[in-house]
């Protein structure tokens, strides 16, 4: 991968992680019922992708493999 498909792709992880998070944070609706989406375990996993294609961004900032 490219320096632009990685930082690309790094950014994209780090936002969906922040937007899994913020909604892994509000409050529970008993009125609208129980969540069917898992959003802590999302944000987990967007932020571990994120951060390792900021690794694999650097890596290729500095030349080394």
């Amino acid at each position: 991968m490219g320096m632009t498909t990685s930082a690309s792709l790094a950014a994209a992880c780090l936002i969906l992680a922040a937007f899994c998070g913020w909604r892994g944070a509000k409050p529970f609706d008993p009125i609208k019922g129980p969540r069917m989406i898992p959003w802590r375990p999302l944000m987990a996993a967007f932020a571990t992708l994120g951060l390792l294609t900021l690794i694999h961004v650097g890596n290729l900032a500095t030349g080394r493999r």
